[in-house]
């Protein structure tokens, strides 16, 4: 994934379980997103032969390509206390199964290209998606106080991926190869609390 867009950010979203005999499960979605795209043959039947992309109206049009993308996934795993203040706190392993989609988003508000718009876009986006694996591992906090919650860790992302698109625009060819898109990224995030009777029990979305 960094050879085809760079460095990307995310933002996490989940709920999870974590019971009183430290298994912990969930569910957690992720959205990111990035502004660098290396894609052979991106929209190269829309170049002038002085490399330049006219608008409707004949003026020169300046097109943005950036990265979106999307994963969800359900995990499990466990809580091991080998450090922090509590048994509520320690080294978290999780591992998940889920669904990665990517695709190219081509930005270009200040110029009218009817090529990049409505069902042509599809033509050009690369959406891609498919079956993934997730693997965490990273510090889990819950405070005495309940105040300061918090986890830290690296998290691992495998998918199995290929383009949905029939054909593409730009190259003139079906892409068709089945692709292994790998993802590593540190993550850190702020736990939201919800005590069931007992609280051993927390319940984190």
């Amino acid at each position: 994934m960094a050879k085809r867009f760079g460095n990307a950010e995310g933002i996490d979203l989940g709920f999870h379980i974590k019971a009183k005999t430290n298994w912990y499960y969930g569910i957690q979605y992720t959205y990111f997103f990035g502004t660098q795209v290396t894609e052979p043959g991106l929209m190269q039947n829309l170049y002038t032969s002085r490399g330049e992309i006219l608008a409707d109206d004949g003026s020169l049009a300046v097109v943005y390509a950036q990265e979106r993308g999307m994963a969800i996934n359900v995990n499990g795993g466990r809580l091991f206390n080998v450090i922090g203040p509590n048994r509520n706190s320690g080294l978290l392993v999780t591992a998940g199964v889920g669904f990665l989609q990517h695709k190219i988003r081509l930005e270009h508000q200040e110029a009218k290209i009817a090529q990049l718009e409505g069902d042509y876009l599809k033509g050009y986006d690369r959406l891609t998606n498919g079956l993934s694996l997730s693997q965490y591992v990273g510090y889990y906090h819950l405070s005495n106080s309940r105040r300061w919650n918090f986890y830290v860790g690296v998290q691992f992302l495998e998918g199995f991926t290929q383009c949905r698109r029939d054909f593409n625009y730009d190259t003139q060819v079906a892409d068709t190869q089945k692709r292994l898109d790998v993802l590593v990224s540190p993550r850190v995030g702020w736990i939201l609390n919800l005590y069931r009777r007992a609280p051993n029990d927390f319940y984190i979305y």
